[in-house]
């Protein structure tokens, strides 16, 4: 029978379709930002930790403070920036941080061993997965979360920050701890946050930057989470 409800959905229908497959593209370029992020990031660690001449004059000096701290720096000043610059330089800046954030992380090959590493990162991935397909399909409205996530990121940058200085090693793992638990809620939030800031309507120019974004919160989350595993878990150099 010819109801006002079928003609309702024979006209919506093929507009939904079409905002799901640029929801669908979205979120494969959010992905595919975010992975080569992590290639470049483990190229430059790799290089770095592998060349005596590169790694000795930072981390045998002061400097190695500048390196641990930058990325830190990056991230606020993208985060007030994003509005205000094009795509093109949003991602140029985006693998400039990639690359600067496996400058510092060129320490990790020079502590753990080569099999705690790839076993950690194989952890954190399907870790990572798991929680980021959650936070992708689940109807709950995560936004719940979002103070106390922020506030237990906050409190974990503050207490890293300390332990720099203080090197208490139960501080540490009280630390990796509860940074695991925040940044598995942080994954699946902000998974969610990307999906639904979306709009077909925001254009090219800003979807692409929606999509730089989003690639460096879940690539964040995914370093973070790494590490705080990897310092949990991994075998140290002998």
């Amino acid at each position: 029978m010819n109801t006002p409800y079928a003609w309702q959905a024979r006209t919506v229908s093929p507009s939904a379709a079409a905002f799901d497959e640029g929801l669908r593209q979205h979120m494969l370029r959010v992905y595919n930002y975010m992975g080569l992020g992590l290639v470049v990031t483990g190229i430059v660690a790799f290089v770095v930790a592998s060349t005596p001449a590169i790694y000795q004059p930072i981390f045998g000096t002061p400097l190695k403070w500048v390196v641990m701290l930058a990325p830190l720096a990056f991230i606020f000043f993208f985060s007030f920036r994003i509005h205000a610059i094009s795509a093109a330089t949003a991602q140029a800046l985006f693998w400039t941080f990639c690359a600067l954030m496996g400058l510092s992380l060129a320490s990790v090959f020079l502590v753990f061993t080569g099999t705690s590493i790839a076993r950690t990162f194989f952890i954190t991935a399907a870790m990572f997965g798991a929680t980021s397909l959650w936070g992708y399909t689940t109807k709950r409205d995560l936004s719940q979360f979002g103070s106390f996530l922020f506030m237990g990121l906050i409190g974990i940058i503050i207490a890293s920050l300390v332990n720099l200085f203080i090197g208490s090693s139960a501080l540490q793992f009280a630390i990796s701890i509860i940074g695991v638990l925040v940044f598995t809620g942080l994954t699946a939030y902000d998974t969610q946050t990307i999906k639904e800031q979306y709009a077909e309507s925001f254009g090219a120019e800003a979807n692409s930057k929606l999509a730089v974004w989003g690639a460096l919160s879940l690539y964040l989350n995914f370093i973070n989470l790494f590490q705080l595993l990897l310092s949990l878990t991994g075998q140290r150099e002998e």
